[in-house]
This record gives structure tokens, sequence and C-alpha cells, in this order.
């Protein structure tokens, strides 16, 4: 068994592919649970998040951030979770085919909280239809090792929000988790070296030929992604896809 650190991600939407691409680049083996549809599907075109000035495709978006989730080792699954259940350990996440063992659990889903039901110290809040977990400022709850990002902790239902929240609460888990961290950057050669300090851990130096091979790659992938529409569009929401 690894003696990583690892971290179950349940939700693939903005929050938990966000949350997986920080806990992944931190060296936490992590697992991001797809369980149907990211409700960003049901957006026709993104035009809030910073960086696409004439907006994007809303499941380009997710192409791309799950190809970046992937691109930094994290694992992703198809797999509708079931139940969470305390362990000596961690947690044991399972879904309809399979289980996950777990030190740390980041719930980034929406709208179901169901599968917390057998967890004691959870505190769910109810807003009409609508159940969110009660988390700290840092989306802890009152479970140590178990986290929420994203819409179901209550974050404003906007894109780059719940993505932000993601990447704050996957802060809290590598802060947790203890693994050698500082922050995750990428530096110029001698950023730090030159002035008689060492890497920090997190962080990255690299050449001037590295820098180009890197933006090199971006422009090819990025060039593939956008060279034609995306081929599909959004889902209706389901009260009037059923009339």
């Amino acid at each position: 068994m690894s003696t990583t650190p690892a971290v179950t991600i349940i939700g693939a939407g903005p929050a938990g592919l966000t949350a997986g691409i920080y806990t992944a680049r931190a060296g936490l083996d992590t697992t991001v649970l797809q369980g149907g549809q990211s409700i960003l599907n049901r957006n026709a075109h993104l035009e809030n998040v910073p960086g696409f000035p004439a907006g994007i495709n809303a499941r380009r978006y997710l192409e791309l951030t799950r190809d970046q989730a992937r691109r930094n080792d994290c694992t992703i699954r198809e797999g509708t979770v079931r139940a969470v259940r305390p362990t000596e350990d961690g947690f044991l996440v399972e879904t309809e085919d399979d289980r996950y063992r777990s030190e740390y659990v980041i719930c980034a889903s929406w709208a179901d909280t169901s599968y917390l039901d057998d967890i004691d110290g959870i505190g769910i809040i109810s807003r009409g239809s609508k159940a969110y977990i009660d988390v700290e400022d840092d989306g802890a709850t009152g479970v140590d090792g178990l986290y929420a990002a994203g819409r179901i902790a209550g974050e404003p239902h906007q894109t780059v929000v719940s993505a932000g929240h993601g990447a704050k609460v996957a802060l809290s888990v590598i802060h947790d988790s203890e693994v050698p961290f500082y922050h995750d950057w990428v530096a110029p050669e001698g950023y730090f070296t030159d002035r008689g300090r060492d890497v920090p851990p997190g962080c990255e130096e690299i050449t001037d030929e590295e820098r180009a091979r890197r933006e090199e790659e971006t422009l090819a992938v990025m060039q593939e992604y956008f060279a034609d529409r995306h081929p599909e569009g959004p889902t209706q929401h389901p009260s009037v896809r059923d009339e």
C-alpha cells in the first residue's frame, strides 16, 4: 500500500476538479469520482470565467479542466458514491461497483448529501429543497479529514467561485496532511537559488529552455482544443425536458 496520503474527491465539477489538481500537484494520491454530469453542462455559454475574453463552451471548459487534472496525475473514475464510512485510519468511500480507502475526503458533489448519512458530527443545513454541508472557513467539517467544497458547501453558484473554493479547500487538506509544501509556484531559474535559498516544497525553478518547451506544448494543446466548435450543446433543465 502506498504511504502517500490519499485523497478521494466526490464530484467532478469545477470545485472537485480544481481541488484534485491542487492535491495531486502537491504529491497526494488523488482520485476524483464522477457520478453523472456536472450541473455546469446546463450552461449555454460560459462568459464570466477569467482567461476567456469571448467566453467558452461550458462542455469545453470541463474537458480542459479534466485534462489538466489528469496531466497532473489525478485519477478520474466514474462512479456514484453511495456511502462514506469512517475507518480507523480515514474513510471508506463506496460506489455502486467499487471501494476507495482514503485518509481525506472532499465532498464537491451537488446536490446530494445522502452518502454522509452514516457519519456522526456532520452538519447539514437545509434551505428549502436544497441541502448544504456546514463547514468552517477552510472547508473543514465537524469530522477530521472530511471537507466540502463549492456549491455543496454553500458557496455562490458561479463557476469561478466554485473552482476557487475547491483550490482553497485543497490547500487546507495539503496543510493538514503535513506533506512538505510551501505553495504551488513555477518560477524562473534562479528565483530562489540565486538568493541563496532552497527551492521550497511545492515550488519549481525552470530554465528558459524548459519554459519555452512548456509554452510550445501549451500552444499545441490549446490549438487542438479550439480548432473547431464543440459538438455538444447544453443539457436542458430537467423540469423543462420532462414536460
